[in-house]
């Protein structure tokens, strides 16, 4: 059974950090790209960064870069994305996307940036 879990989400204030976890199961994650996506209220769902299998390429939107960091650990399954410097703007419900020939998501977590 696949599973992607993200977890650390939460509200904090302009200009702090949060670091989001998703880990995974049920499939040969060094086999696949994995993506964070966001979803903000009325909004499209777009993409926030990607990573490669052994994690030797990553990609950012241009709302990320300088500030979000994606990383992997695929000894234990878990796909990380630091956010830095955040803004209120970032909110949103961030999602965690494996992706091969076949996509799975994860539930998503609520990130909230607001003093």
């Amino acid at each position: 059974q696949v599973q992607l879990v993200e977890s650390g989400g939460g509200l904090v204030q302009p200009g702090g950090s949060l670091r989001l976890s998703c880990a995974a199961s049920g499939f040969t994650f060094s086999w696949y790209v994995m993506n964070w996506y966001r979803q903000a209220p009325g909004k499209e769902r777009e993409l926030v960064a990607a990573i490669t299998g052994n994690g030797g390429i990553t990609n950012y939107a241009e709302s990320a870069k300088g500030r979000f960091t994606i990383s992997r650990d695929n000894a234990k399954n878990t796909v990380y994305l630091q956010m830095n410097s955040l803004k209120p703007e970032d909110t949103a419900v961030y999602y965690c996307n494996a992706q091969r020939v076949v996509a799975y998501w994860g539930q998503g977590t609520q990130v909230t940036v607001s003093s």
